[in-house]
């Protein structure tokens, strides 16, 4: 299997790998031939590139940081618990859910349990969501970044839950915000702005009076728009006065939303992201974007790349000492001529080599 953009695909297909719905659930299941009809709504829903089952790549197999079981789960709970959140604030009332610290932990231990177990050493998020999602989807996967920087620096088991629980739930203040103002496709007025920005002070007042909710973990919810050189929000922290789990989080918030594919724009890829991190001079703990980048797959497993020297290349193998040189296998030539016998390239012993281009074919 690869990954190839939507808009160039032809009815025929095989999806090699499920897309989710806005719950969790599978929209199409890996195994579906695409018609014309189940393209079009992909793009419809900006889906702007899936996974697919190809001859040339047949013997890859791309795995995700955790299992669909416990994916399942996690988008489960957090769409159950957001949807009520909107519910409530539709009528105007309150809810009370004393079991919400229990099912968070319960669904951050799986994750960790995930995460502990894989032999793979470079994370890598390979769902594929349609974007009236975003904000349950990425729920989760700034929980499952927290982790795998949490785990890089070297935090306890009960730290790691703590810090797992405020992470999974940073943006449950987005709850509070008008429904107008969360999906706006445009650019925010800056009223609309001042409003979306209480979201952080919206999350910690939701989490910080619950019984079973670390009151360190509300202040994920606090300090995750918090910048080191002050310019975040709300209170415009300094330095170490943002906890390390706000900066953990801020780092895992900022990287899943450059990766995902928005109404608005196309998701960078992995590297471009990181790069925007390190060009955010002054916000954000270096050292920090370094551990995270150590862990997190540059090129994923799957992506299409054009080298210097005009061939086309999907990414088969990971070096994880040079992460930024993975090991492809060659597709086309130059001239743009199919290989009868795709070849292999590992980046990190041809050094004349380079990649300049990322793209998506068939």
């Amino acid at each position: 299997m690869h990954m190839t953009a939507t808009s160039a695909l032809q009815p025929g297909a095989i999806l090699a790998k499920p897309i989710y719905s806005s719950n969790g659930n599978v929209l199409l299941a890996a195994g579906k031939e695409l018609s014309a009809a189940m393209i079009q709504r992909l793009l419809d829903l900006n889906v702007s590139q899936v996974y697919i089952d190809d001859p040339r790549t047949s013997d890859l197999i791309i795995e995700d940081a955790i299992s669909e079981q416990t994916r399942a789960r996690a988008m489960k709970v957090v769409y159950e618990t957001f949807s009520q959140m909107i519910e409530s604030r539709k009528w105007v009332r309150s809810i009370a859910n004393p079991r919400l610290g229990r099912e968070f932990r319960g669904v951050f231990e799986d994750i960790l349990y995930d995460l502990q177990s894989k032999k793979q050493v470079m994370l890598q998020l390979t769902g594929i969501y349609t974007t009236d999602n975003y904000l349950y989807s990425h729920s989760v996967n700034v929980g499952i970044y927290s982790a795998a920087l949490g785990m890089a620096v070297g935090l306890k088991r009960d730290e790691l839950i703590d810090l797992g629980i405020g992470a999974i739930l940073h943006d449950i203040g987005k709850t509070m915000v008008p429904m107008e103002i969360l999906l706006k496709p445009g650019r925010l007025t800056e009223e609309e702005y001042a409003t979306m920005k209480q979201h952080a002070f919206f999350g910690y007042e939701l989490l910080k009076d619950h019984a079973d909710i670390p009151l360190i973990s509300a202040h994920c919810a606090l300090q995750h728009h918090e910048r080191l050189d002050g310019s975040g929000y709300p209170r415009g922290l300094v330095g170490d006065q943002i906890h390390l789990y706000g900066q953990i989080v801020g780092i895992a918030d900022v990287y899943d939303a450059l990766t995902s594919n928005r109404i608005y724009r196309k998701a960078y890829l992995p590297h471009e992201a990181l790069e925007i991190l390190f060009a955010s001079t002054g916000q954000f703990d270096s050292d920090l974007i370094r551990k995270f980048r150590d862990n997190v797959a540059l090129y994923p497993l799957g992506l299409t790349v054009t080298l210097n020297n005009g061939e086309l290349a999907v990414v088969v193998d990971i070096n994880t000492r040079f992460p930024h040189r993975p090991i492809l296998r060659v597709l086309k030539d130059a001239d743009g001529t199919e290989l009868t016998a795709p070849r292999e390239v590992d980046l990190s012993q041809d050094l004349t080599l380079m990649i300049v281009e990322c793209e998506e074919i068939l």
